[in-house]
Formats: C-alpha cells, sequence, structure tokens
C-alpha cells in the first residue's frame, strides 16, 4: 500500500497541537513531516512573562525536534520557497522537494512594516519570537549604557501593553537606573483595542502609574537610529524601537500561490480548507476564514486544534470535515509585570495577583503538553 503524507508546514499553536494527538493516535500507512525554519518553537502567552523575569526562558520553548521525534514523525529546519500544486511539493531553500498528500499551514504572522527597517541600530521587532529576548538584549546591552535608554514601543494591541509593562520590571530588577523611558505609539485613540472601555480605562492608569508613556492616534512612519517619526513630521527620541504592530502575512505566503484575502493571508472555508484547494489546510494567524472571519490572536489558533485534527483525518478517509465557529467572547487574560495580571471577561473586569496565578496556571498547563 501506497504511504501517504501528512506536511506540516510551520509548527505554531494549532500544527504543534496536531502533533501532540498524533503521538497517541497516528494513521496507519501515514507518515508526518513538519517543516519550520526553527528547531525551537515559542509559547507567545509566556513570553511578556519571561521578558519580565518570572519565566525561564526555556520555560516557554518548545524543543520541537523531540516533540517531533516522540511522535514518530521527521522534522525539516528549512524555508519553503515555492509549492506546486499540482504535483503536491513544497520546494525548500536547499532545493529539495517535500511531496505532500495533505498540507496544514501555520506559519503564523510578522508585524506589519517591520521589513522596512530591519538595518536600523536598535530596532528590534517582536518576531520571530524565538530570537525576540536575544535581540532586545542585545539591543538595550544595559550592562556598558551609563544611562537610561529611551523605548519606543510601536503599536498599540494588547501585546504591546504586556510587553511594556513587562520589559519596564525587567529594567527595574537589573538597571541601576530606576526605570527605562518607555512610551507607546498607539495609531488609535487608545491601547488594547479589542478589551472593553473599563479594562482600558485601568490599564492606561496603570501605564501612567509605572511612568509608561502612551502617545495616542501617532502613526509611526519612519525609522531613523535614534528615533521614530509620528505622522509624517514629529520625532521622538528611541534609542531602541520595539515593533509590535498588527499581523501581516509573512512572505513564504505569497510563494505558495494560493488565494489570499485583501490582507494577503490564505483564504480559507469554514473548515479551515484553502478555497483555491481542499488539500491544503491554513490555522492560525497565516489563514482568514472568509465566511466568519476573526482578529488574528493565539486563541483562535489553540481553538482550531480539534476541528484540524478531525478534518485532516476525515479529508484522508473521505469523511465528513467539521466547520470552524469562532467564539466572540474569551478569557483575556493579561500581564502587568508587577506580579498581577488584569482580567476580562464577561463585563468582568479585575486586576489582582490572583488573576497571574491563574493566568500562569493555564500556561503552564499548555506548554507541559509538549514538554513531556
Amino acid at each position: 500500500m501506497t504511504v501517504r503524507r501528512i506536511v506540516l508546514l510551520g509548527i505554531g499553536h494549532t500544527n504543534a497541537d496536531f502533533v501532540r494527538h498524533w503521538m497517541d493516535h497516528p494513521l496507519p500507512d501515514v507518515e508526518l513531516v513538519c517543516v519550520s525554519k526553527f528547531d525551537q518553537a515559542t509559547y507567545s502567552g509566556m513570553l511578556p512573562g519571561t521578558l519580565g523575569g518570572q519565566f525561564r526562558p526555556d520555560q516557554m520553548q518548545i524543543d520541537l525536534r523531540r516533540l517531533v521525534d516522540d511522535a514518530g514523525g521527521s522534522l525539516v529546519v528549512g524555508n519553503v520557497v515555492a509549492m506546486d500544486a499540482i504535483a503536491k511539493e513544497l520546494q525548500l531553500d536547499g532545493g529539495d522537494r517535500l511531496r505532500y498528500d495533505v498540507l496544514s499551514i501555520g506559519v503564523g504572522s510578522i508585524p506589519a512594516g517591520c521589513e522596512n527597517y530591519t538595518d536600523v541600530s536598535g530596532f528590534v521587532p517582536i518576531k520571530p519570537m524565538q530570537t525576540f529576548l536575544s535581540r532586545l538584549h542585545r539591543a538595550l546591552d544595559l550592562d556598558r549604557s551609563a544611562r537610561t535608554p529611551s523605548i519606543a514601543i510601536v503599536g498599540g494591541g494588547v501585546a504591546s501593553v504586556e510587553i511594556a509593562f513587562c520589559l519596564d520590571q525587567w529594567i527595574r530588577l537589573r538597571s541601576s537606573q530606576s526605570s527605562a523611558q518607555l512610551q507607546i505609539f498607539c495609531a488609535d485613540e487608545h491601547v488594547a483595542s479589542g478589551m472593553s472601555r473599563q479594562s482600558v480605562k485601568r490599564l492606561e492608569v496603570l501605564l501612567a502609574n509605572r511612568g509608561i508613556n502612551v502617545v495616542a492616534n501617532a502613526r509611526v512612519t519612519n525609522v531613523q537610529t535614534g528615533k521614530v517619526v509620528v505622522n509624517d513630521e514629529s520625532p521622538f527620541d528611541a534609542d531602541i524601537v520595539v515593533w509590535a504592530t498588527g499581523a501581516a502575512p509573512p512572505h513564504v505566503i505569497r510563494s505558495l500561490g494560493l488565494p489570499t484575502d485583501s490582507r494577503g493571508f490564505i483564504s480559507t472555508q469554514k473548515t479551515l480548507q484553502s478555497t483555491g484547494d481542499p488539500a491544503v489546510f491554513a490555522v492560525g494567524d497565516c489563514g482568514t476564514v472568509v465566511d466568519s472571519p476573526h482578529p488574528k490572536a493565539g486563541v483562535y489558533a489553540v481553538r482550531q486544534s480539534p476541528v484540524l485534527w478531525h478534518n485532516i483525518r476525515a479529508f484522508l478517509g473521505g469523511h465528513t470535515l467539521k466547520e470552524f465557529q469562532p467564539q466572540n467572547d474569551f478569557l483575556k487574560l493579561l500581564n502587568t509585570g508587577d506580579g498581577k495580571a488584569m482580567l476580562e471577561y464577561r463585563g468582568w473586569t479585575i486586576h489582582s495577583r490572583w488573576c497571574l496565578w491563574l493566568k500562569n496556571r493555564i500556561d503552564r498547563g499548555f506548554i507541559r503538553q509538549f514538554q513531556r
């Protein structure tokens, strides 16, 4: 019997969970091959806490070689440069070709505009997350810096706010200075879009109390060494620029030749299959369910996991596929870097140490599944 092959391109939340399930329930005469740019994956939910010194870096990492080996699969570390949908092959940057019967793409997203300033000294995009902390620490270089650095965090979303809180805490713990000069540049009127008005107000008070300035209605239009330019006219000092803008599609998507939405993300049906090829699935940030689009957030990638697990097996077996139904409301937990977290759920907003305990319990429980 011919052995069929499932290929997972990118091992983010959804595809990693597929590998985990494969350990206990592999399909007969089907092999699993994973392709990743790195041999480690970083759990985004623990990145701010690790930045703030609450976790060791290894505690937020998934060893992909070990995970895939334990599942009986193969890991290919490399970049995909093209896809032949007719031959069902991926072309790797080294020239090798990788055949697939079913392909699941989970390559995530990149911060919008990050490719414009890669040569600027002190410019630190939050992705790839695998190298974010090392790149940020090199840029800060606190041991040799005699003065407090000015740090611009570009992007006003929840991730930016968490990074601001936890970066401030990290510097307070390790610098002889009381703090860095931290500023958040937010294109909107308020930070943390998508959270309730009550939560946003409390976050803005907490930021102000920590001395973290929010520059609202400020679209960063240029980054130069030592400064950022806002709205094409106003310069602000910035020794370091942490780029944490909204999601944009990574370059690899363009090389695949699949149908995309207006922003360049892979268009999918509710079954998570590409609208142009039923043998191709796209999950997490890199895919957009065209009939029910939802924000690019890790919680949706996690909730797509059982749908992907069922649908790939159903596709290979000729059975009915399930549809992904995104939920509008979900528990939000934001690390404020001070031993507390903010919780928002169904109209409730709470900021307490108990909330951080809950967040850590959830995060540790999630990552433990992949570190056994």
